[in-house]
């Protein structure tokens, strides 16, 4: 006997794939030009630090590593969250007088900071380094503070409207002026200013792009309730990215304090190597999903699922380029960027592990901000800071640059239990350990295959290119044999 179907459920049904079918659209339109965006202003960048790279030399490249730790840490402070408050809230809670606020608020901050770094944190800096020229770096490199209020609005206007093709436009057109320039200059000999230039011009050749992408003009109007309602949630979000800063540049602070400018440049190659793929990487599928999640936040199961794609995605695309640094990371560095960075070899190879367990946790932030739990995110922080900073100092007090290295591995190893703990206690999407490894069993199965066989590569002496290509070749293999079919059914159906 057949059983007659529910209207009301059939209904629901059909509504829920409905939904379903439109967030894979987005999510796909989203990753799609994001990722385009990833590869060009990649490529890019990558060209300008390896011109830099050649030219500037270990101590140079650790000055800009200096000032960065401090202009950095204002550039956080600045954004003061409203871009991810803004992202978040439901279409119903937001108006007209939640841009203008945040516009005119960020304006003034902005200004405020700004006069704060030239006069206090630039002398700061110079101080605390004993490099009297961080005096002039440390101002010149925050410029782009300024620009940031003028491109926050627009910014998060596209992206609540997931037109992340707009964005993707903005993002390459000011990246590619930007560091055509940087080129030239560098090799018309500005070396460290090339370098600095690069990083200003890009937000101020996006605000015209902005602009002209979104047609918003912002007013003279100022509502409190709207400072109220953006900047209590900003509050939280922005004292979560202080501790986030902190947590991920304190190695810079010590080490350029302890070790001086030389070593830390080396540092700063072996970190920007690793940490450049994975921050991209990051930045492409979190951008989209970020928005996505705030919209499915009553919907556990939905979230579940694709958190657990994302983290699928980013190790799938990232663990084979930190095999190939852990590996073969020698050659890498001397054939590619010469003798004089032979010491950021072992450094290299440590924070490449590391980044892969980076890589474990990679959609946990945006999943916790996405669902309004931006207290939540900030005490998390807090605490990976209190584990990070002590281990870290007593590494690189008694062993130097590899200790710093192990130590960061170690507190990444820290962030994925930290998450799981998380999952099962603090949050309504409920994720196993068990849940977590078997979605990245195919990606561990084919890191452990490529391994090996890169290791026999090296072991028989194979030229270091071929053992590269025996690298990805046999991972990309494992992959598609083991989920080839779901990956043609994501880019079929998404």
């Amino acid at each position: 006997m057949n059983t007659p179907h529910k209207p009301g459920l059939v209904l629901d049904n059909e509504i829920i794939d409905s939904e379903v079918k439109a967030d894979k659209k987005l999510v796909k339109a989203g990753v799609l030009w994001t990722a385009l965006q990833l590869i060009v202003n990649q490529s890019f960048s990558f060209i300008v630090k390896l011109v830099l790279l050649r030219i500037l030399m270990p101590a140079e490249f650790g000055l800009v590593g200096m000032a960065a730790v401090f202009a950095g840490l204002v550039q956080v402070i600045n954004d003061l969250g409203v871009g991810a408050a803004l992202v978040q809230r439901k279409e119903i809670d937001l108006n007209e007088d939640h841009y203008q606020t945040a516009f005119w608020t960020g304006v003034m901050w902005s200004v405020m900071l700004y006069l704060i770094i030239s006069l206090l944190v630039a002398p700061l800096a110079a101080n605390f380094y004993h490099q009297p020229v961080l005096r002039m770096l440390v101002p010149v490199l925050s410029i782009g503070i300024l620009c940031n209020p003028v491109n926050l609005v627009h910014k998060a206007q596209l992206t609540r409207a997931m037109n992340f093709k707009a964005i993707a436009f903005i993002d390459n057109s000011s990246n590619i002026i930007a560091g055509c320039i940087s080129i030239l200059l560098a090799f018309l000999g500005a070396g460290v200013w090339a370098l600095v230039f690069n990083a200003v011009a890009i937000f101020i050749f996006a605000m015209p792009l902005y602009y002209r992408a979104t047609k918003w003009r912002p007013g003279f109007k100022w509502n409190k309730q709207a400072f109220h309602d953006v900047f209590g949630f900003g509050a939280y979000t922005t004292g979560a990215n202080i501790f986030t800063y902190l947590y991920n540049n304190i190695d810079y602070l010590l080490i350029g304090k302890l070790l001086g400018a030389p070593i830390l440049g080396i540092y700063t190659f072996a970190f920007v190597i690793t940490d450049t793929f994975r921050s991209r990487v990051m930045a492409v599928v979190n951008n989209v999903m970020y928005p996505l999640y705030g919209k499915k936040q009553d919907d556990p199961v939905l979230l579940k699922r694709y958190y657990l794609r994302v983290v699928q995605i980013n190790c799938l695309v990232i663990f084979p380029i930190m095999l190939l640094f852990a590996q073969l990371g020698e050659p890498f560095v001397i054939n590619i960027f010469g003798a004089k960075w032979q010491k950021a070899i072992l450094p290299l190879q440590i924070l490449s592990f590391s980044v892969m367990f980076q890589m474990m946790v990679s959609g946990n932030t945006a999943l916790i901000r996405g669902l309004g739990k931006p207290g939540l995110d900030m005490k998390l922080q807090i605490l990976k800071a209190v584990l990070f900073v002590p281990t870290l100092a007593y590494a690189t007090i008694n062993y130097g640059i590899i200790g710093a290295s192990v130590a960061v591995l170690f507190n990444k190893f820290l962030l994925v239990v930290i998450a799981q703990f998380t999952f099962r206690y603090l949050l309504s999407v409920k994720i196993s350990t068990f849940e977590l490894l078997k979605s990245l069993y195919p990606v561990l199965l084919a890191s452990t295959v490529a391994g090996l066989l890169c290791f026999l590569a090296i072991y028989l002496d194979f030229h270091f290119i071929i053992a590269a290509t025996l690298l990805f070749g046999s991972y990309a293999l494992v992959t598609w044999f083991t989920i080839g079919k779901d990956l043609k059914m994501i880019l079929k159906k998404a």
